[in-house]
């Protein structure tokens, strides 16, 4: 991200602070002194800086469009460095890294000795270090951790140890929960939440359980998957009266003599609500978040009054008051908590779903912008295509034949789209489409960088042409072109069969593998509903299909050739009301209702299950509020006025069509609504391409559009989804295992976001839902399960944003959004073997790219000597440094399955990094923390009592890249030398 040049007001105040003297060092190191005999209030000012939400990123650091938000990030930086020198005693913290990269650059020599300084005397705190924070219900975690790594890099690149949060820091103010597990990998001590659900709150309160142990993951041996968790008393703002900012009303601190006089009353209010707090936690430290949302614009407000503050409730002390204010951080009190050595509740479940109302269920957001979701979701995956090439080809992909290639650009529009805001769904319009172009943006430089990388693998100087419009069948090159390659790029550590698509206008094509054998390829009509989506854009007739297959870590090149022109031929079919519709291939069969056109039931031949499923689109009418509750649905809420859903229709219009390579059933529900059952050879799960949009809301009623399948399974209320794409929660209906719940919402309140899957289960059989995107997923009566597709809304939830997600679509007539649910049938015990991999699978899908002459010289290339164990992923693969013919990569590996969910998957496994790769050699492997920027012998956790005991880290073997040894569920970095 690119920035101009600005000085910041500050740097004169450096040589005072060079006088003082610098403190003992940042982190623990840095604490002011606390009162072991009083109530020690612990005062951290922070603000939060939304990396999107009402406005742009740019718009938010300039301080464009101050009459939809006031805010400008780049003054709150440069006021609060400015405050920080005027006087030593104060403290700040600071999360939005992206923000800091914006800042950096346009700052003197003198402004950067400034806040060097700063941080290392532990007066300027980063909490978090990621570049945004990160949303928690709809990131997966492979783009959650990318943009926490990118975050921490570059600030260990700026400020060395104490730059890197969690070494050691802790990770304060989450507007809303995820699983830690992430953050305990990387090092983090501590994890603050503003939200949780209002009744869990409550009776948490009422047991002074608001500080507690969160152990995210039964696989990995305790305390591994430990963090200590806090719930903030107001979320993350100042407790009321307190607030000094320029966007507030509170008045100011008043000390002198004249009759505005306030400072007493003042003190007496925080002292009360200090005492208030106190109440509700363990110690004699309690923590007051003073700052909001783009405070401290003007930071000389805030300050000024804290110094006020806290010199004149602490004069109290001398009059019997037992109350000691200080400025602080989230690490300092997060010290003192441990120093007080008590035993802690433990929690195991997750936070979701947070209400802050009967009424006011937080789980429309995990369906909320479909098409920005399942965007964002293909540019991670993509990002991961452009990392590996980078590091398999060194650094000439950067310069190649194509010209300069970079995957800074997509890193960091990635990084912003985990944003809580951003992936979420809750930005306005006009952020969403930022958010896409700046992945658009990352998605020409990492093109240019991947053909470079294939160009210099393969040896071709072929132009290589890249086909974005694939989903609604548009690619110039293959229909104006009579004979191409197409090259397959797998980036999963194990070979993957691939089907390709292709629009085209000749009606026979002879397709060769990279041996120059035959393979089998059909050209189908494309069809309607996919002619009135792309408009304009593409004229093929017809679709190539053929089956492709890609080596691990690696790309296959298949030579196309027409053989005649015209259109295609249209292929055997079964017309609507055919006796018993149905669809099969060597694994599954899957029938139809001849009447509705439903699907009926599927079977899965070589285990010999069949299983009654009816799947229909419905849609919830949202509602606009009522005699109960004014709230109405919104980006953020999801509140349906009845629990009962609308049929989109009652049957729909059918078509069959069978041919060698493909069978699929199409179904036409409305004018807005179709979807494509779809089976391959060699597919033991199916496909189902839904298309829905734009949703008509006409007669004035918004709606929420779902796929729901049922089923006979008795499942006793329990369902299961994903967490963050990676472990598996047993949810249950009306049910949260820490507290009471009252349900007020039998629909909403039994929303969970959905990553990567979904699955109802009875003592035998499974049925599983992947997903190409969040979606929230529910099972709202027995043996059924739910997942929210789209939604179009007419009124705002009142939760800041202003505006109703009514999204225009291309034409302004409304969104028409297209994804893929696939849906497997398996015995209970073997069901993970296939959901594990098939869900990597979707979320980093192979790459097709076309070249129009005869492609490159090598047909097929692998990185790898040899595939990974089918229960390890290669997570990352990413250049950190280069030099002449050697380089530094950064290495993830991890086990794809928990403890106990395979016979087979769940057993640990081990590689030779040694010889692991072949398109380089690895000379030298450090072992890291998570992040990748911290070695792992160096993180130091601080340790906390539970009921149980006190879980002590077991220190792991010595390293030995000839023999990593991977565990259930455990995630593992390296930073390799490697020499091409």
């Amino acid at each position: 991200m690119t920035a101009g040049v600005m000085a910041v007001p500050g740097a004169a105040a450096l040589p005072l602070l060079l006088l003082l003297g610098a403190a003992a060092g940042c982190g623990y190191q840095s604490c002011p002194p606390t009162r072991p005999d009083m109530l020690n209030v612990h005062l951290v000012p922070h603000t939060h800086d939304d990396v999107g939400w009402l406005k742009t990123v740019d718009q938010y650091y300039y301080g464009v469009r101050n009459q939809d938000q006031h805010a400008g990030v780049q003054y709150i930086l440069d006021s609060v460095v400015a405050e920080l020198a005027a006087d030593p005693s104060r403290r700040f913290i600071y999360a939005e890294v992206a923000f800091l990269a914006r800042w950096w650059p346009q700052q003197d020599e003198a402004t950067r000795r400034l806040v060097r300084q700063l941080v290392q005397e532990g007066r300027l705190e980063f909490v978090g270090g990621g570049w945004c924070m990160s949303d928690e219900a709809t990131a997966h975690y492979g783009g959650a951790l990318e943009q926490l790594a990118l975050g921490r890099r570059f600030l260990r690149r700026l400020f060395g140890h104490c730059g890197t949060p969690g070494w050691p820091a802790d990770r304060p103010l989450r507007p809303r929960p995820r699983p830690g597990r992430h953050l305990r990998a990387d090092g983090y001590d501590g994890l603050f939440l503003g939200r949780v659900d209002h009744q869990d709150k409550w009776q948490r309160l009422q047991r002074r359980e608001l500080e507690l142990l969160w152990r995210g993951s039964a696989s990995l041996e305790p305390p591994r998957a430990d963090i200590f968790t806090g719930i903030l008393p107001n979320m993350y703002n100042p407790p009321p009266g307190l607030c000094w900012d320029q966007l507030c009303s509170d008045p100011p601190v008043v000390d002198g003599d004249g009759p505005e006089r306030n400072v007493d009353a003042v003190v007496s209010s925080f002292l009360q609500a200090a005492a208030s707090q106190a109440q509700q936690y363990r110690t004699n430290h309690i923590i007051m978040t003073m700052g909001s949302d783009f405070h401290y614009e003007n930071a000389h407000l805030w300050f000024k009054n804290l110094d006020k503050l806290i010199a004149h409730a602490n004069a109290r002390q001398a009059n019997g008051s037992r109350v000691h204010a200080l400025y602080s951080t989230p690490s300092c009190y997060l010290r003192e908590l441990n120093r007080a050595n008590l035993t802690w509740p433990l929690k195991t479940d997750d936070f979701f779903p947070y209400s802050d109302g009967p009424h006011q269920f937080w789980t429309g957001y995990f369906s909320s912008r479909p098409a920005l979701k399942g965007y964002e979701r293909l540019s991670s995956g993509f990002l991961q295509i452009c990392s590996q090439l980078e590091a398999l080809a060194g650094p000439a992909a950067r310069a190649g034949p194509y010209g300069p290639g970079d995957s800074s650009v997509l890193r960091e529009a990635v990084a912003v789209a985990q944003h809580h805001d951003a992936v979420a769904g809750t930005e306005r319009q006009h952020v969403a489409n930022d958010y896409a172009r700046q992945l658009a943006k990352g998605w020409d430089s990492c093109q240019v960088l991947v053909a470079n990388a294939l160009s210099l693998l393969g040896g071709t100087k072929d132009p290589l042409v890249f086909c974005n419009g694939l989903n609604v069948s548009v690619c110039p090159l293959s229909e104006a072109t009579p004979q191409f390659s197409v090259i397959l790029y797998n980036p999963l550590a194990r070979a993957v069969a691939w089907p390709v698509r292709l629009p085209v206008r000749g009606s026979s094509y002879a397709v060769t593998d990279p041996e120059g054998q035959p393979v089998p390829s059909q050209v189908i009509p494309v069809s309607s509903v996919t002619q009135r989506l792309r408009g304009g854009t593409g004229g093929a007739p017809g679709e190539l299909l053929f089956q492709a297959w890609a080596p691990p870590l690696g790309f296959s090149t298949f030579g196309v050739k027409q053989l005649s022109p015209g259109g295609p031929q249209d292929p055997p079919r079964c017309p609507s009301g055919d006796t018993e519709p149905q669809i099969e291939n060597e694994h599954l069969r899957v029938l139809f209702d001849p009447v509705t056109g439903h699907l009926r039931e599927i079977q899965n031949l070589a285990k010999g299950i069949s299983l009654p499923v009816f799947q229909s689109f419905y849609w919830y009418n949202a509602s606009a509020g009522d005699s109960e509750s004014s709230q109405a649905s919104g980006a953020y809420i999801f509140r349906p006025n009845s629990s009962v859903p609308s049929p989109v229709a009652k049957r729909a219009a059918t078509r069959l069509l069978k041919t060698a390579v493909v069978q699929e059933l199409h179904q036409n529900f409305s004018a807005w609504c179709s979807q494509v059952l779809r089976l391959r050879p060699g597919q033991p799960y199916l496909e189902l391409e839904w298309t829905v949009g734009p949703i008509p809301v006409g007669d004035g009623l918004g709606k929420e559009v779902i796929s729901r399948f049922q089923t006979p399974l008795r499942t006793a209320g329990l369902f299961y989804t994903d967490s963050n794409g990676r472990q598996v929660l047993e949810r249950r209906r009306d049910y949260r295992p820490t507290w009471n719940l009252s349900q007020s919402e039998p629909v909403a309140g039994n929303y969970y976001p959905v990553n990567t899957r979904i699955f109802i289960r009875d003592q035998k059989v499974q049925l599983t839902v992947l997903t190409d995107r969040s979606q929230g997923g529910s099972s709202i009566l027995d043996g059924s399960l739910e997942l929210m597709v789209h939604r179009r809304l007419l009124n705002d939830d009142k939760r800041g944003l202003g505006e109703a997600l009514d999204e225009p679509g291309a034409d302004g007539r409304g969104l028409v959004v297209r994804g893929r649910h696939l849906v497997l049938l398996d015995t209970a015990q073997a069901a993970a073997e296939q959901h594990r991999p098939r869900a990597q699978e979707m979320a980093t899908p192979p790459q097709v790219v076309l070249a129009a002459g005869e492609g490159p010289h090598l047909r097929q290339f692998s990185g790898l000597r040899g595939a990974l164990p089918p229960n390890l992923h290669l997570l990352s693969l990413e250049q950190r440094g280069v030099g002449a013919g050697v380089g530094t990569l950064l290495l993830r590996l991890e086990h794809l399955y928990e403890q106990g969910e395979s016979h087979n998957g769940s057993q640990p496994a081990s590689v030779d990094l040694t010889t692991l790769f072949s398109a380089f050699t690895i000379t030298s492997v450090r072992e890291m923390a998570l992040g990748g920027d911290v070695p792992l012998h160096s993180v130091s956790r601080l340790l906390w009592n539970t009921a149980t005991g006190t879980p002590k880290p077991r220190p792991g073997p010595r390293l030995d890249p000839r023999h990593v040894r991977l565990e259930p569920m455990e995630i593992r970095t390296f930073l390799a030398s490697v020499r091409y």
